[in-house]
């Protein structure tokens, strides 16, 4: 286990002076410390939308159109993925742009979003008007708890169920609660993707598999990876205590201190710089609760040493806020309990 040190995780600190791109961008928007969003929207329009757009088109073919594609795709796919998918989450919970020009934010939702294999509109509606309401309970479509979340086959049957059935039971989800606003945007983001797909293949079929199709099962695959880690450790007394904070990790500082995901389920309009600094001040519910906070590692380190049951490898980085465990065997028997499919009493 490791003590609570120094966090070193991204908060705001006021730049000397702004440039004269963000000065004209400061104009638009809510928040001058959501700038970052705005370099990096600016770098995905440098290098991976016209990089995709050009191979739609006969400029390259054979052996040079994959030497422009495997680049695409690791800059796409590896190396501004997260860093986007993360960005859209925080600019859901808060509005980027003052509301004159939210039109901004419909353009990334509906234009950008499908390059990195997000349906539009589709995000937003799961997140905000169904995770957030059911905090990974039984409603939530993308709930952990029927599962054993240690085992890689429970997590086959997990991702391939919100594959082929997550529209639908979140459709249902929103339908059942007559909440028309939530399900139409749902539905409209969807079909639209899957028919500008269909569309597109007509174009160009193997650009449009590349380019959209192999990006949206890979989107899926990650998001569901990273929601079962973050809702892997259920107190299954108390439902709601199911999730973790990961702190000092450069995940943190590449995916706006995604990792405090139990402060998140908090405060959820939370600013991600604030994020840290409000950690600190709730530590103590924390240790009270027993809600795990990992130190140096993220979703993906808990994810394989879970399909591994490295249960030892988890707890030399939990962090012993207030000293609520006596041993590293406790933590492990904790995590165990915590990975258990829940089975609601009839």
């Amino acid at each position: 286990m490791k003590a609570l040190t120094t966090i070193t995780d991204p908060v705001y600190n006021e730049p000397q002076r702004f440039s004269w791109y963000e000065k004209f961008w400061l104009k638009y928007m809510n928040d001058k410390r959501d700038l970052p969003f705005i370099h990096l929207l600016t770098a995905i329009h440098i290098l991976v939308i016209p990089a995709a757009v050009i191979l739609y088109t006969p400029l390259l073919t054979g052996w040079y159109w994959w030497l422009l594609y495997i680049p695409h795709f690791y800059v796409s796919q590896m190396y501004f993925k997260g860093r986007f998918g993360l960005m859209l989450h925080c600019i859901c919970h808060r509005k980027p742009f003052k509301k004159k020009y939210n039109w901004i934010f419909d353009y990334i939702i509906w234009f950008v979003c499908p390059f990195f294999g997000h349906t539009p509109e589709t995000y937003f509606a799961h997140h905000m008007g169904m995770h957030h309401v059911e905090n990974n309970r039984l409603d939530d479509a993308s709930s952990t708890l029927p599962y054993q979340r240690d085992s890689l086959r429970g997590f086959l049957k997990y991702y391939l169920r919100f594959l082929f059935l997550g529209f639908r039971d979140t459709f249902m989800y929103f339908f059942s609660r007559k909440r028309k606003k939530f399900y139409i945007r749902l539905t409209a983001g969807e079909m639209a993707f899957f028919v500008f797909c269909t569309g597109m293949s007509f174009v160009n079929f193997k650009t449009t598999l590349f380019i959209f199709i192999i990006p949206f099962l890979f989107a899926r695959l990650v998001m569901m990876l990273g929601n079962w880690a973050q809702h892997a450790f259920v107190n299954l007394e108390k439902l709601d205590d199911n999730t973790i904070n990961c702190i000092n990790t450069k995940y943190n500082k590449m995916c706006w201190n995604d990792g405090y995901h139990a402060m998140h389920h908090i405060r959820p309009a939370l600013h991600y710089t604030d994020i840290p600094t409000e950690f600190l001040k709730n530590k103590d519910e924390f240790a009270k609760d027993k809600i795990l906070t990992f130190d140096g590692i993220h979703y993906l380190h808990i994810f394989l040493w879970l399909m591994t049951k490295r249960y030892d490898k988890l707890a030399k980085n939990v962090v012993n806020v207030n000293n609520m465990f006596s041993s590293e065997a406790e933590v492990i028997a904790l995590m165990k309990e915590r990975t258990r499919k829940y089975k609601p009493t009839a």
